[in-house]
């Protein structure tokens, strides 16, 4: 009995709106099966209704747009990934200015950023804002991008013994973007040249920061207590572990939990033709034909019909407006 192959990718989002009255979140992932590429951009809105949930929107959008436009490529262009996800995330920046050019009355939205692009097991990402990713591995989750809000120095001064602990969990700057993507000049990004090697087991979850209203220690028992489930599960899990938290200040919250299943290559049984090869049977060739053409083409013949050529072989047949 045939059995489809195991996908490389186990991929699952989410989004919850938890205790606002509208959802600035926004989320994309992309992973199609038979490929070795994946894409994921998620962005967490501020500026309040009709301005957050706009420049998420603008800011995923335009991200995904450009990385996808692009993915034929990654494989080839593999080393130009960074510069291409510093490419989108600018025309981002470029949106939401232009939007706030021609509506003044949403000055002051913007949006974090974070975008992954996977190639077999290796991940490469950008982020700005304060949207974390984070990566678990035998049991031991860490957070591998920085952090762009007043948040770091806060914990810095808690350590330091400068304040309690208390005192910076509940700090009224604590949630201060020190980067954000405004239409403005972009303060600090995060995006490493060099990509981060994923091995067979690893979860990888990024989500906007709604999700830390669950301790870390909370998700990370979460991840690995589920870790042999299929993300789907996993991401099912942290939802329930922030409705029974019941906070009513619970902010948005999304978030994709991606899981390697393997890393073996991929097997092609079609090899690709030669750049320099020449086909001259013209076989499955779709052009475009005006009206007059279809007219006076003598070749238009009933299916199964056609003229002979000179060399006694039946006429290709000509598709008007349609692909193959």
């Amino acid at each position: 009995m045939w059995r489809s192959p195991e996908p490389r990718f186990d991929v699952a989002s989410a989004i919850c709106q938890g205790g606002r009255d509208y959802q600035e979140d926004a989320i994309v992932t992309d992973f199609p099966f038979g490929t070795d590429t994946g894409v994921v951009v998620l962005a967490d809105g501020m500026g309040g209704h009709a301005a957050g949930d706009v420049a998420s929107k603008l800011v995923v959008t335009e991200v995904y747009s450009e990385l996808k436009f692009q993915s034929a490529t990654f494989v080839q262009k593999e080393n130009e990934l960074p510069a291409l996800m510093a490419e989108a995330a600018s025309g981002a920046n470029a949106a939401v200015r232009d939007h706030v050019i021609d509506n003044p009355e949403v000055m002051g939205m913007g949006a974090t950023l974070v975008s992954l692009i996977l190639v077999e097991n290796r991940m490469y990402w950008m982020s700005i804002g304060d949207s974390p990713l984070y990566h678990m591995r035998s049991g031991k989750m860490q957070q591998l991008n920085e952090d762009h809000s007043m948040a770091p120095q806060i914990d810095f001064m808690a350590a330091q013994g400068l304040i309690d602990a208390q005192t910076a969990k509940d700090h009224p700057d604590r949630n201060c973007l020190t980067s954000v993507i405004l239409g403005d000049k972009v303060a600090k990004s995060d995006c490493p040249a060099k990509p981060f090697n994923l091995q067979v087991g690893d979860i990888v979850v990024v989500s906007s920061d709604g999700l830390q209203y669950l301790e870390e220690a909370k998700i990370q028992k979460i991840l690995h207590r589920y870790r042999r489930r299929k993300s789907a599960e996993i991401a099912g899990h942290l939802l329930e572990a922030i409705e029974a938290l019941a906070d009513p200040d619970q902010d948005n919250v999304s978030f994709a939990v991606i899981k390697l299943n393997h890393n073996k290559p991929m097997e092609r049984m079609i090899a690709p033709k030669p750049v320099d090869a020449v086909d001259e049977r013209q076989t499955h060739v779709t052009r475009v034909v005006t009206l007059e053409e279809v007219k006076t083409d003598p070749v238009q013949e009933p299916v199964g019909g056609g003229e002979q050529n000179t060399a006694g072989e039946p006429k290709p047949k000509v598709a008007v407006g349609a692909g193959r």
